[in-house]
């Protein structure tokens, strides 16, 4: 949604007219604690489903107190960003400060992947 007291000129050429405006994005914050394994990947899958067929594509998954992370856990986060995507979103995440979850981002290559900050405040203020 534009906000008009939020639209600056940015050109005074007569011959063209550029402005800028500020849009706010809605993101859904998902806060994981604890393990992301197989026995929690299906549950994150039904809540990520679920924010997107409520209409909230964009996604952001605060892995910050995540202390474990397997292979079920990122198969589900893949599809929630793919899902995501499909739906004119993006799924991101707050890394794992934990430094054993966060080298699984980093061997399997997912730190490319998504797209990762340190916080949920730099999360969302790149959006």
């Amino acid at each position: 949604m534009s906000d008009s007291s939020e639209i600056e000129k940015m050109s005074t050429n007569d011959d063209m007219r550029m402005q800028r405006a500020n849009e706010e994005v809605d993101i859904a914050n998902v806060c994981l604690t604890g393990r992301l394994d197989a026995m929690e990947a299906g549950g994150l899958r039904q809540q990520l489903s679920a924010l997107i067929d409520a209409g909230h594509c964009n996604i952001a998954v605060d892995l910050s107190d995540v202390v474990f992370v397997d292979s079920a856990g990122l198969a589900a986060l893949v599809k929630g960003m793919k899902d995501a995507a499909t739906a004119g979103g993006d799924l991101r995440l707050v890394s794992p400060h934990n430094p054993d979850a966060l080298r699984v981002f980093e061997l399997t290559r997912f730190d490319r992947v998504f797209t990762m900050q340190t916080t949920l405040e730099q999360l969302r203020s790149n959006w």
